[in-house]
């Protein structure tokens, strides 16, 4: 089976070195990253939500399907190695394989983050406050179409995060 490494051998490899920032949140570069070595931080404003290490991860993915800004910034931990790939869109068209893996892992995120969701909605859909909007969510997640997608939340209402 093909890798997401595999897929982007012939993409320039760039070595950086620790505290190198990779994406800033709010920005738009149509830039993506492939992790071949090293550690990354994953923020969103100040909060760390994820330290990642794993070879064929993808950092700016989101930005570019969406056409939106980066939604976090990715700042090296680490000296590390990634393939730069700076015209992410023509990549992702010309690179049927990388597209369908890229498919399948944000397939596994959605269905992760829906796992989580219909156990919170178990949890506290009889609750009367904020909680209970949970449900909300879950039938957004199930059948928005692109057209009517709107992000944001109440606490951030910023469309472009």
């Amino acid at each position: 089976m093909t890798s997401i490494l595999d897929c982007c051998k012939d993409a320039p490899l760039k070595e950086l070195p620790a505290e190198t920032v990779l994406l800033r949140e709010g920005e738009c570069t149509g830039l993506f990253y492939v992790l071949a070595r090293g550690t990354v931080s994953v923020l969103r404003g100040d909060t760390e939500v994820a330290l990642v290490n794993q070879p064929g991860s993808l950092f700016g993915e989101m930005s570019v399907l969406l056409e939106r800004p980066h939604t976090a910034t990715v700042r090296a931990v680490t000296p590390i190695d990634v393939f730069v790939i700076d015209d992410a869109e023509r990549f992702l068209r010309s690179h049927s394989e990388l597209a369908f893996l890229l498919a399948q892992m944000l397939a596994e995120r959605l269905a992760a983050a829906t796992t989580y969701l219909v156990d919170l909605k178990r949890q506290y859909e009889d609750h009367g406050d904020h909680l209970s909007m949970v449900g909300e969510v879950l039938e957004a997640l199930m059948n928005q179409q692109r057209e009517d997608f709107m992000l944001g939340s109440d606490r951030e209402p910023d469309r472009n995060l």
